[in-house]
């Protein structure tokens, strides 16, 4: 008798084990923390909701309604009961949406904050930061128009908590890449314009673009297709169909970070995947994460509410993947170890050039215990030490008089920033528990 195969995870789908759950963990925890100081709160959403909701959501010609949802008929438990259309959500949006309308949250007349984090589930092609079961970081603010939810601040607030996440993160070299799609009026005029741009050249474009020509034709300006770009080039722009009122808008939302010190690009072909996207949509980039460079995007549904059957609810969202913050953080965190391994054990500053002599007997002192050492000068100022320290070592040995007088030394660790009072005589053990310690 043959012993059974061991079962393993599905495809698409993966195990997340310590100590990599650490940093998700992480990522987390930091998210909530700013989310908590722009006053957002956490809701959670079922995971499966009916068909209907991303059918007349998102849009049934998207390619996750078409080609991506995890779908099934649910069981009548009886004869009186109908079948159901189920879905496991592909994205958070339309359910938190569909939460806001079945609460009756508009009728508190505020604007309603909120964030979640969970699994989504989409059928893609597995590959590297992209699987079938993914986990999305995301919030949305809703409410009423005479709540202030229409208003560009909403967006520009919005972005600007991003930037801070980010930063806290510590997420370096991000790119924030912004567009209108304007208004549901100003969108029959420019795909009425796209249309009858692409009815020549289609043809000559990729199966998926000649797809989406008839069925979503903003999706082709998405293409990645390195033929196909010198053809989206030449297409016409969906910012020169925006009405005054969209154009007043996006103004406001440029001058907002403009004042708050967010940079961004303009990104005319930004147009997003999702049919319920008006004026504002964003994202931010990394260049770490190669062709499919994308760290989170989300934009302004102005008619969502009302597409699933709500009242008129303006909103504005985003969701970011955590498995592309895990992989950013992570291939960064390797090159700050690598650079790290390259770096001085420690810098011996010596605190005014009385110390200088003190502070060579020290430097020689260490390195005849194996370590690598920098040696600075008691003509820089403290500031500059830590300046050039910082650059050249792991960690700084502060060498005044009140430290030669009572040998007890100053040692700050550069990847921990805690700073501490060392015997001389452990200094050097220390340092190279330390330095065991990062490898």
């Amino acid at each position: 008798m043959n012993p059974m195969n061991p079962l393993k995870a599905v495809r698409g789908t993966r195990d997340l084990m310590p100590p990599e759950t650490a940093l998700w963990n992480r990522i987390e925890a930091v998210a909530r923390s700013v989310f908590g100081r722009y006053n957002f709160g956490e809701i959670r959403t079922p995971i499966f909701e009916d068909t209907a909701l991303f059918a007349r959501g998102v849009g049934e010609e998207t390619d996750i309604v078409s080609k991506e949802m995890y779908t099934w008929e649910d069981r009548a438990r009886a004869q009186s009961e109908k079948t159901q259309s189920l879905t496991l959500r592909p994205e958070n949006t339309a359910g938190v949406v569909r939460a806001y309308i079945e609460h009756k949250l508009g009728e508190t007349g505020q604007l309603q904050k909120l964030f979640y984090i969970g699994p989504q589930f989409r059928r893609e092609r597995p590959q590297k930061g992209r699987y079938r079961q993914f986990s999305q970081i995301g919030a949305e603010v809703i409410g009423p128009a005479h709540a202030g939810a229409e208003s560009a601040l909403r967006d520009a607030e919005v972005l600007e908590m991003l930037a801070t996440l980010l930063d806290e993160l510590g997420i370096e070299g991000w790119t924030l890449k912004l567009n209108s799609v304007g208004s549901a009026a100003d969108r029959p005029v420019y795909l009425a314009k796209l249309k009858a741009a692409l009815g020549p050249v289609v043809g000559g474009m990729c199966a998926d673009c000649q797809r989406r020509a008839e069925t979503n034709p903003l999706r082709v300006l998405d293409c990645k297709v390195p033929e196909d770009q010198p053809i989206i080039d030449g297409l016409p722009r969906i910012g020169d169909s925006l009405d005054a009122a969209s154009r007043e808008h996006f103004a406001a939302v440029r001058a907002a970070l403009d004042a708050a010190g967010v940079g961004y690009t303009l990104d005319h072909r930004l147009v997003r995947g999702l049919d319920y996207y008006t004026r504002t949509t964003f994202e931010f980039t990394h260049g770490g994460l190669g062709a499919q460079n994308a760290l989170l995007g989300g934009g302004r549904y102005d008619g969502l509410s009302e597409a699933i059957g709500g009242p008129k609810a303006p909103g504005i969202g985003f969701a970011m993947g955590e498995d592309r913050l895990v992989l950013t953080l992570a291939a960064q965190l390797e090159a700050q170890q690598a650079a790290r391994a390259e770096l001085a054990d420690v810098y011996v500053a010596p605190v005014g050039e009385r110390q200088n002599a003190a502070a060579l007997a020290l430097a020689r002192e260490l390195r005849r215990a194996g370590l690598r050492v920098e040696l600075g000068d008691g003509a820089f100022r403290v500031k500059k030490s830590f300046e050039a320290a910082d650059k050249a070592a792991r960690a700084i040995v502060l060498l005044g008089e009140d430290e030669a007088a009572s040998g007890m030394l100053t040692v700050k660790d550069f990847a921990t920033a805690v700073q501490t009072k060392v015997p001389r005589a452990e200094l050097a053990n220390s340092l190279l528990a330390a330095r065991a310690e990062t490898k």
